[in-house]
This record gives structure tokens, sequence and C-alpha cells, in this order.
């Protein structure tokens, strides 16, 4: 985040500790309206004048980013399917050079909605689902190599394209984007992506071997030899995005600050900030200590990026691929399998974490279960997790959003293909009728989709760090392609 934290210094964290803006992410996004070293300039020669007031001096010298439009109203009246394909033309933005935290992309791209202004890696893919189900493979494209783009330029896909994300990812989905544009294009799409994949494999699998230590950012080497992965970020400071709130946790927690600030971070490049799965006290956020945890979900993508990395390279070097994600595939069943069900695995302590997570549904999504364990899944799922509105989160009511009673379109995703993919039919259609159901109720209610919903109690999801946002690009896309789905 150099233009706001490097550049701008004191400023900077004296508007974020005294929240000049409610949602501390609007001043990282805000338009200095003059060149940043003339704005500190004046900010230095005015600040211990009398009656100087900071909330007057960043309004003067910065305007705050556009909002996307909540009170959007289909003209189309009354159907879901027609709201979302008008949502696209709303939540697509053209590219464009800005002198802010923004990383300027060369095609079009469309974003979350609401305090997401920018395009979300993660997020992305679910929305890739709905825009293919609607045949807008133009969107699709320009989006894979939107991400392209960041890949070669930077080195990874960022969080989002925000200058204050370059320290993290999200979760690894560029090899299943691939797959929705193979569709429309066929297989070469592989092959034409090829430099990328590759580029994407070497950023999640980087270390020094040398050093011989067994963690080394996003790998680590397990006692047996095999190299897991986990969530990083090359930065231990607190979130620009988030500063108030990480400050005052660091306040409240034992943990060494920048340890504090890179689990944080870690959790963030996730895409579940925050989780009980995280906390070794699920009801304490400053027990936090995503490092230490080698994730289910995490390590399904990446052998999923191995074997896509397989189908598109030569021969031989598909066999090593091949290898490498057979090898990931048995590490998967040794260390995540438990009692029936897949637990994230906690590789400094040695066991696996309590928490029972939708993560679980992943190693079912990329058909890594066997049969036998897919019906254990399916039956835990269907007894504890499945509620009115779809599937919990987890089973902890924390307070954190990615916990109970909160549901997220992704995982309902996730959860009903994996079980598809195992002829657990009939779990899998009420997973999605009561899904689908939810997301109408509130839309018929309101004419909104959002980004989350409480599928316990059918009122408004709650918890975590900024409220409920509409929109919603991954609700969106994947509601459409399950009313599409047969």
């Amino acid at each position: 985040m150099k233009p706001y934290i490097h550049q701008a210094g004191e400023l900077f964290h004296k508007v974020q500790l005294q929240r000049v803006f409610e949602d501390g992410k609007t001043f990282p996004d805000c338009i200095p309206l003059l060149p940043l070293p003339e704005i500190i300039r004046r900010y230095e020669a005015s600040k211990e004048k009398p009656g100087f007031n900071l909330c007057h001096f960043v309004h003067r010298y910065f305007q705050p980013p556009p909002e996307c439009q909540h009170s959007f109203k289909s003209r189309h009246g009354g159907s879901v399917s027609r709201h979302i394909e008008d949502l696209w033309e709303v939540l697509s933005r053209s590219p464009q050079a800005e002198d802010t935290s923004l990383i300027p992309l060369k095609y079009p791209y469309v974003v979350p909605g609401g305090r997401f202004r920018e395009v979300y890696y993660w997020d992305s893919y679910f929305t890739m689902l709905g825009l293919a189900t609607s045949g807008r493979f133009d969107l699709v494209e320009s989006m894979i190599n939107n991400f392209a783009y960041l890949i070669d330029t930077i080195g990874h896909i960022p969080n989002a394209n925000r200058a204050y994300y370059l320290g993290r990812s999200q979760p690894p989905f560029f090899s299943l984007m691939l797959e929705i544009l193979s569709r429309d294009k066929g297989e070469g799409v592989f092959r034409q992506y090829l430099p990328q994949l590759e580029k994407e494999y070497r950023f999640w699998m980087k270390r020094d071997d040398i050093s011989g230590e067994a963690a080394q950012k996003r790998t680590v080497r397990l006692p047996d030899g095999e190299l897991l992965n986990r969530y990083w970020d090359e930065e231990d400071s607190p979130r620009p995005e988030s500063y108030r709130e990480d400050v005052e946790l660091s306040a409240q927690s034992p943990q060494n600050p920048a340890r504090l600030f890179r689990n944080l971070r870690a959790a963030a490049e996730s895409g579940w900030d925050f989780s009980s799965r995280w906390l070794k006290d699920p009801h304490r956020l400053e027990t936090i200590h995503t490092t230490d945890i080698l994730p289910v979900d995490l390590n399904a993508l990446l052998y999923h990026l191995e074997q896509t990395l397989a189908r598109a390279t030569s021969s031989g070097e598909a066999q090593e691929f091949t290898r490498r994600a057979e090898s990931r595939k048995d590490a998967l069943q040794k260390y995540f399998w438990k009692d029936g069900f897949y637990f994230d695995y906690n590789f400094v302590a040695e066991e696996h974490t309590p928490s029972y997570h939708l993560g679980a549904c992943f190693p079912l999504y990329f058909t890594i279960a066997t049969a036998h364990q897919a019906r254990q899944v399916a039956d835990i799922l269907e007894k504890q997790f499945l509620q009115a509105g779809g599937l919990i989160t987890t089973l902890e009511s924390s307070g954190q959003q990615w916990d109970a009673p909160n549901g997220w379109a992704p995982l309902q995703w996730i959860a009903y293909k994996g079980l598809l993919n195992y002829g657990l039919d009939d779990l899998a259609a009420g997973i999605r009728k009561r899904w689908v159901h939810t997301n109408l109720s509130l839309f018929k209610e309101c004419g909104k989709l959002t980004e989350k919903y409480n599928v316990m109690n059918n009122v408004t999801a709650c918890g975590g760090e900024y409220p409920n946002q509409d929109g919603f690009g991954w609700t969106n896309g994947v509601l459409l392609a399950l009313l599409n789905s047969p």
C-alpha cells in the first residue's frame, strides 16, 4: 500500500485510527486531489496549527471512491435471472488508470459490489459460473486475461487489484477458470495459458530448501517428506483496509504484533476472513494462528492445479505433474481425514484442528475422496450442517462472518457439485433447493442479492468487520448456475 503508508505515513495512521471514514477501506481507496507529496507537505505545515481539523483536511484533499449502486432495481420486475443479467452491466468496470491504490487492468471485469470496488480473485470464479450461464464468455475471457496479466507483471494474482493487497493472493482458482473458458474455446486454452499456470504454481510452491526450515512462505515440508501448503502474506503489519481493527486487536493479543498481523493477513488470503477454523479459541480472534494450519481446501485446489499442468504440458513434464498430484492426493488422505470427515491439519502441534467446516467438501469437488469417504462426509453434512436455508459454514457461532449462522454461495456450490460427483443426488438437490429458496425469498422481499445469508434464522446475515454487502458477484453467479442446473 505504498501510496498511503510509505508516503502518507503519519496521516494514514491518524486517519485510520480516528476513523475519519466509517469504513476503514474507504481511505485506502480514496483519490488524492493533489500529488501526494504536496498533500503531505500541506499536512505537515498545518497539523499543529490551532483549529486544525483532520476530517476537514482529508475531505478537502481526497475524493472518496464511488460507491456501487446499492439501490439498483431490475426494470424487468420479478425475474431474478433478468435481475442478474442486468447486474452484469452494473457491476462491470472498464480499464482505467488513476492515481490511487487501484492497480489498472487491461480488460473489462466484474466487481463483487458494495465496498468491494475492485476485482477479487476467488470471487471471480463463482461470478464466472453465472457469466458462462449467461453466455458472457467475452467477460469470462477478459477477466482471465486480466489475471494472466497480473501473474505476468506481479508474479501472482493478488487478493484484488489494489496495491495494499500485493502481499497476498487468494484461493488459487485460475486453473478452474480455464475450465469454464474451455467450454467456449476448447482444450487449447490450457496450452495458451500454460506460462501463467506455471508461474501461479511457482508462486505457491516457492521455497529455499537450502535453509533447512520445514515451513517456508506458503509451503511446509512434513516429517515424512510430503510437501503441502498453507496461507501466508509477505507483510507483517496491520492491513491498510482494516488498520484500526488490527491495531486494536494487537493490544488484546498475547502474540507478537508482527505475528498476529501476519496471521490476520494469511486468513485474509484464505478468503475466510474470519472464521473459528483459524482460532485456537473459537470465540477469540486474538488467538488466530492461520500460519500454523495446513488447510484442506487450499491443498485440494493445488492438487487440481497440478492436474491441470499435467493436462497442459508435454509428456515428460506431464508425468512429473501427475506424480506431484498423486503425491498430494495421498498426503491429503493421510493428513486431513479423521473420523469420517476432512479437517485442517496443525503442522506445529502435529494434530488435526477441531473445526468442522465446509472446506471438507473440496476433496469431493475434486474427486479425491473415496466413495465411502464421500458418504461419510455427506452424512455429517446432512445431520449437522444442513439448515432450513442451506449449509452453515462451520458448527461454531463465534460472531465471525465465516461461521454459523451464515451460509455463503461459493461453499454451497462446492458442496452441491461435490455430492453430485459421488451420486449423492438427494442431498445435493436438498442443498440446492434450500439455498435457492433463501436467495429468492430475500430477493422477493427487497429486490436484492447479498454477499452472504443467515441460513438458520431467515434474518439478515451478520458478523465480521463490515455489514452485509449488496450486489453480489458470487451470489449472482452461483444462483444463476443453480437455477440452470439439471
